[in-house]
């Protein structure tokens, strides 16, 4: 039983250091939109981050993934820290002296400012440097210490943010001669913010930085190999994923889209984060629990109920922000010009949502130790984000980026269920799952494009109404029980 509960707690707390993080940073969106000067800055923010991605997946090549399984099936653990170490530090300090002598070259290959891919080169450097002392901390059953560093890091960026781009100038402007004044420079924004995310990642690794001063064992060239090789597939699902979630915004640019388009797709992209921060909270609190049912009688019918429950409240929450969608827009993204980018916001939501199911169905190939076949499946939704994205883009710019997502999203899902049905297969409620998502999806659709629907609240608060009494005529059974449980 203590086992059981000790499991819980640790998961509870890394789940609260990766979602308390994404809050956060959910914050940062209206102040960019806000303070930002025009909304070319905005996309060019977008884009580096996109880059920023990409390379994080690219430093770590599985090295993470590879850490803990050799650290739990080796029996000298010091050689295991000491080569995964070792093999993140020189390949880091590689990319870094390639990317300082060749980020001339690389800033006019992308159009972007010098400065900001320096800037950009060292918070991917430091943020790769981290890698294995955080795994050491999730490997040595420290949960606390790893979520106060990682809540930590966000705070830190959160407050240099607003302090740069909103108290700074006040304050240099209000005593020129002060100290402040000093390190404040017009039309630098960009800057700043990329200032701000460096100290917080120059924070973090400096109080992991005894990991590298400490090290002790040996760099093991047989070991090396192997955790390589085992990381290699995890490697190129990492950066199928990468594709699906971020390539868009550099695909865009790629394209000959504005900045400034990119900048409101970016802005109006985040209003459909509600469902990741939903999606990323069940996934890290579910799939201890699928592990650890996996060998219960009774099992697939476990899941199946799961998956029920998890489509109810995700229909709701994507009804729910398509419905409210023009009021939540004035707190995400507080200025008007970036408001022609809204259109998007339905398929991005819907696009979480599958991806979430995906994450549910996905149960059997993980149960049954098929995790390639994961791989493959992402790799197929990738294919068909860069697909769809080169043949919509020149016709629909930014939507035809939505379309995409939606899409690789969507067949991810469906491939899944398809091959899940045929190696593990598990009774899902089709009848009732189908109805609530086919319902979100024709309330959303009246609700957003009918104009007449999207201006009258009492009739879209209908609409929502409405869905929550389909929910309990279908499941009244269910809720009664529960209530005669407590009583």
């Amino acid at each position: 039983m203590s086992l059981y509960k000790n499991l819980f707690k640790q998961t509870a707390i890394y789940g609260l250091a990766t979602v308390l993080p994404r809050m956060i940073s959910f914050l940062l969106n209206p102040l960019y939109v806000y303070y930002l000067p025009n909304k070319s800055e905005m996309g060019e923010v977008s884009i580096i981050f996109a880059y920023l991605v990409f390379f994080n997946v690219i430093l770590s090549y599985g090295m993470e993934t590879a850490f803990f399984r050799f650290y739990n099936s080796e029996t000298d653990k010091k050689k295991v820290i000491a080569t995964a170490t070792l093999s993140v530090f020189w390949s880091t300090v590689v990319f870094l002296v390639l990317g300082l002598i060749f980020r001339n070259t690389i800033a006019n290959g992308l159009n972007i400012d010098e400065q900001y891919i320096t800037y950009t080169i060292w918070i991917v450097v430091l943020d790769a440097l981290a890698i294995i002392p955080f795994s050491k901390l999730r490997a040595n059953k420290r949960p606390m210490f790893y979520a106060v560093i990682k809540i930590g890091n966000v705070l830190l960026n959160l407050c240099l943010n607003c302090f740069f781009l909103i108290f700074l100038p006040k304050i240099a402007t209000a005593n020129p001669s002060n100290f402040w004044s000093t390190i404040y420079y017009e039309n630098f924004q960009i800057g700043y913010i990329f200032i701000s995310f460096l100290s917080a990642s120059l924070a973090t690794f400096v109080i992991l930085s005894p990991d590298y001063l400490n090290l002790k064992g040996k760099f093991d060239y047989i070991l090396w190999k192997k955790m390589m090789r085992y990381g290699f597939p995890i490697l190129i699902a990492g950066i199928a994923f990468a594709i699906n979630e971020h390539f868009d915004k550099i695909l865009l640019q790629w394209l000959h889209v504005s900045k400034s388009d990119i900048g409101a797709y970016a802005a109006c992209y985040k209003i459909g984060m509600f469902m990741v921060l939903f999606r990323t909270a069940y996934t890290l609190g579910i799939e201890p629990f699928f592990f650890s049912h996996a060998s219960n009688e009774n099992a697939q019918q476990t899941y199946a109920t799961i998956t029920k429950y998890f489509v109810i409240f995700g229909s709701f929450i994507s009804l729910f922000v398509i419905v409210f969608v023009d009021l939540l827009k004035h707190p995400i993204v507080p200025n008007a010009d970036y408001w022609d980018a809204i259109k998007v916001v339905p398929l991005i939501v819907f696009a979480n949502f599958f991806l979430g199911i995906y994450t549910n169905l996905s149960v059997w190939y993980k149960l049954i130790d098929k995790t390639k076949i994961g791989a493959y499946i992402s790799i197929v939704g990738a294919i068909i984000t860069l697909a769809l994205n080169f043949l919509l883009i020149p016709s629909m710019s930014y939507y035809g980026s939505a379309i995409a997502t939606i899409a690789a999203y969507g067949s991810m899902m469906y491939i899944s269920y398809r091959l899940g049905q045929k190696y593990y297969p598990i009774p899902y409620d089709f009848k009732r799952i189908f109805g609530y998502i086919g319902l979100s999806i024709v309330f959303s659709i009246l609700s957003f494009y009918i104009p007449t629907l999207r201006e009258n609240y009492l009739l879209k608060i209908v609409l929502l109404s409405l869905f929550l009494y389909f929910i309990y005529y279908n499941e009244k059974e269910t809720l009664l029980r529960i209530i005669k449980r407590k009583q």
